[in-house]
């Protein structure tokens, strides 16, 4: 549990002292509003909505719950500085895919986060802006490993060792940036990307 709180936590974080450097110095927000998808499967998304909202709104992150996926609609996310997703849902229809691809083309940040990678099998567009697709996982303890520690993203923070499920994905992405793995006696898997 703590392990999933830690990655939501600096996941949210990151994209917060990301998205920033990409504004012009007078368009910086002094909030982050942030629509959190999520959805009524295993990973409880609502549960960690409610342990990350109040500590994530000092830091000016404001996190807005929802798991109805007609909220990726244009009027709802003009509200929202980014988009993060924490579901397992497998079918994205054509007009959701095509406002979320238009949002992030628009300059609004995607933070997918875990199971996310398991999300939308049918839109190879959501594959691709995700980074790669999830294909299975073990469970274990693992140490991350930090490989772009000078990247913005990872500044302020160390590498984790915990319990957590091993995901292993397919369809990578070949224009990312890697900035941490897992590594094990499979290899290194990239566990965390820009």
């Amino acid at each position: 549990m703590k392990t999933i709180q830690h990655i939501l936590a600096c996941s949210l974080l990151a994209a917060a002292s990301w998205l920033p450097l990409n504004c012009p110095a007078a368009a910086q927000p002094s909030t982050l509003r942030v629509l959190f998808l999520g959805d009524n499967g295993p990973h409880r998304p609502a549960e960690r909505f409610r342990q990350l909202q109040p500590v994530l709104a000092p830091r000016g992150i404001e996190l807005t719950y929802t798991d109805n996926l007609r909220d990726i609609s244009p009027a709802k996310l003009a509200g929202f500085d980014a988009l993060a997703i924490y579901a397992n849902i497998t079918q994205l229809p054509a007009e959701r895919e095509q406002v979320m691809l238009e949002f992030v083309a628009g300059g609004g940040g995607l933070v997918p986060i875990h199971c996310a990678s398991y999300c939308f099998h049918d839109s190879p567009k959501y594959i691709e802006l995700v980074g790669a697709q999830f294909q299975r996982h073990g469970a274990g303890v693992f140490r991350e490993t930090i490989v772009q520690p000078d990247h913005p993203v990872m500044q302020g923070l160390s590498a984790i060792e915990s319990w957590d499920e091993t995901y292993v994905h397919t369809k990578h992405n070949t224009n990312r940036i890697v900035l941490a793995e897992r590594r094990d006696a499979e290899g290194a898997e990239p566990w965390t990307w820009v």
